[in-house]
Parts: structure tokens; sequence; C-alpha cells
């Protein structure tokens, strides 16, 4: 059941990066009306740690991560990267700091430019913050597509519609790590791929990992995916945080009614295996302009009660590292 509360952050002084009671609406209807996009959610990463975030579509996964990015600002919280709340600047010092923070897109190919050569589309960075001469921008340039996969003596003055959307993705994961940042923000990066190529991005963003220091935001509605790269998963539903914890944890024993129905809802390689009717979650998405009083989860919820519409959950501990919003947890709560 989707709420809030902060019992799950750790020291603040040990994360890169710490998201406080964030919250994004989008007025509509000459404001009358607003879209509750994100409401209230805290979450932090520790440095070297991949934060995978996942939901299905609709619930904010992507407006969390671009309201990380403030793109757009978000309407309020806060969002500390190295002890710099990021809401609290003026823009001009808000875009001096984003190198240390960049956004690999969903779409490989329709977010480079369609017009530009991959070696200027990688360097574009360095120049705009001249980040070096002539010749060291060109040797960057080759040191981050060469570590991607990708031959620049035969491939870097091509322009991105000669490429396949696995190749694209690599030209975007050198563009994000090519300014040398702290945070990189996965927004879906593997979802418009091949299944065969998938594995290749996600293996390829581990080494990028390990080899630049880099820590992950890891975005995704696959579970199955975000359980494999993640250090820490974060299940949210309607804006809302759900359940916090290590995959495996969280994997073979969730805590959350909602969890337990996207977990049961990975398919089955077996064609002899039917999936069960009870693991079927039922109802329709509620709308994020109305959404339920209380639990947000409630209207699809088999142990929903009068307790659930009247009054928000709050993340409690489960075990050791495991957090769950819920008034009638599939766990039994610690406090």
């Amino acid at each position: 059941m989707a709420g809030t509360g902060k019992a799950h952050l750790r020291d603040a002084d040990k994360a890169v990066l710490r998201i406080e009671d964030l919250v994004v609406e989008f007025p509509i209807a000459r404001g009358k009306l607003k879209v509750h996009a994100v409401s209230g959610i805290s979450l932090d990463i520790l440095e070297g740690e991949t934060l995978g975030l996942v939901g299905e579509s609709g619930c904010g996964k992507s407006t969390t991560g671009r309201a990380i990015m403030q793109l757009p600002r978000p309407t309020s919280g806060s969002v500390v990267l190295e002890g710099q709340d990021l809401t609290k600047l003026p823009s001009d010092e808000v875009r001096a700091i984003r190198p240390k923070m960049q956004m690999i897109f969903q779409d490989p190919i329709s977010s480079l430019n369609p017009r530009r050569k991959v070696v200027d589309i990688v360097a574009e960075p360095l120049l705009i913050w001249k980040k070096g001469t002539k010749e060291q921008i060109q040797a960057r340039v080759r040191e981050v597509l060469d570590t991607v996969g990708i031959d620049v003596d035969q491939a870097g003055t091509r322009r991105p519609h000669e490429f396949s959307g696995g190749q694209c993705q690599r030209i975007c994961i050198a563009r994000a790590v090519v300014m040398d940042p702290k945070v990189i923000i996965c927004d879906e990066p593997v979802s418009a791929l091949d299944v065969s190529v998938q594995a290749q991005i996600l293996n390829l963003l581990e080494d990028m990992k390990h080899r630049y220091g880099l820590t992950l935001v890891f975005i995704a509605h696959d579970l199955a995916v975000v359980k494999n790269i993640s250090d820490r998963v974060v299940v949210m539903y309607l804006g809302k945080m759900c359940e916090v914890g290590p995959p495996d944890d969280l994997y073979a024993e969730p805590a959350h009614p909602y969890t337990k129905a996207l977990i049961e809802s990975i398919p089955e390689p077996d064609p002899n295996v039917r999936p069960e009717a009870s693991k079927v979650l039922e109802g329709d998405l509620p709308s994020p302009i109305a959404p339920p009083s209380g639990c947000r989860f409630r209207t699809r919820c088999a142990y929903a009660q009068d307790r659930c519409a009247a009054e928000e959950p709050q993340l409690r501990k489960v075990r050791e590292g495991h957090f769950v919003a819920c008034h009638f947890p599939l766990i039994p709560a610690l406090d």
C-alpha cells in the first residue's frame, strides 16, 4: 500500500544523492486541476550504489528521475547532491552542477542529434565546458567510445540513423560518462531494445560503473532486469513508495501486496506452466488527478480494510534494510 515516510533513509553524510519529500505536480484545465505525478517520496543513494526504481507505467518513475535532474524543477521537496540542495539554487548554479549528474534516456535514437556525427555528439559536452585542449578532447572521446564498443576509426564520422538501437544506446552511455559524472539517471535504458541486446547493455553499464566509479539510478518496469543490476530496490505506485529493500529479500519474500503482484506477473519461460488466475492484479490504475484517499493501492488490494481508506500508511521496517508502507503487510513489521 503506497505511503510515505523516512524510516528507510540512511546517514545523510554518506549519501551522494538524497531526496526528501519530493513532490511533482502538473496543472491542467487552466490550473483548476493537478496531476499528482510524484507525492512526497524520499530516497538516498550511497556512492557506488545502484538504486532500482520500479513500478507499472504511470507510477511516476521517469518523472522522479527528471525531477532529480531539475527537468522540470519539483513542486516541493529537496534534492541534495553532495551536500548542495539543487532546488534552492538559481538556474545558473544548477547548470554549473549538472555535469555531475547525467541522464540516459529511454529512446536512444531520438535522444541523439540526427544531423551530427558520433564523435561530435560525444565531444559536445566537453567543448561546451571547455574541458581540455582539442587534442585532449579527441583523446577522451576516443577513450569512452572505445570503452562502450564503438570503433572511432570506422564509425566516428557516421550519424545516428546509421546505427542500430543497441549501438545508439552505447553512444548515449559514452556521452553520459564523458564528463566524468558522480550520478547517472538511467531512464528505462533497455526497454526499447531487443531482448538479445538488453543483456549486452546491462553488462556494459555494470562495466562502466566499476571503471568510472559511477552511482546509478536505474528506472525500469521489468523487475527481472532490476533485480540483477540493483543494490537496493524501490517499488512505486501512483506517485508513492510501496516498498524498499535489497533485491534478493524483496523478490524472495515481498512484504507489500503490490510488490507480490508485480513479481508474480513476471512471465514464466516454461510454456507448460499456466498462470494462476489468483495472481492477476485486477482493477484499473486510479487517476493521478484524483488519487484515492489513504492508501492509493487500496482500490486494487485484496487485503484492504476501512483503515486503508482513512489513513495513509508509513514506511516501516520488516527486516534489516527492508521497509514497507502497508497497514497489513505480508511480513510482520518489527515496530
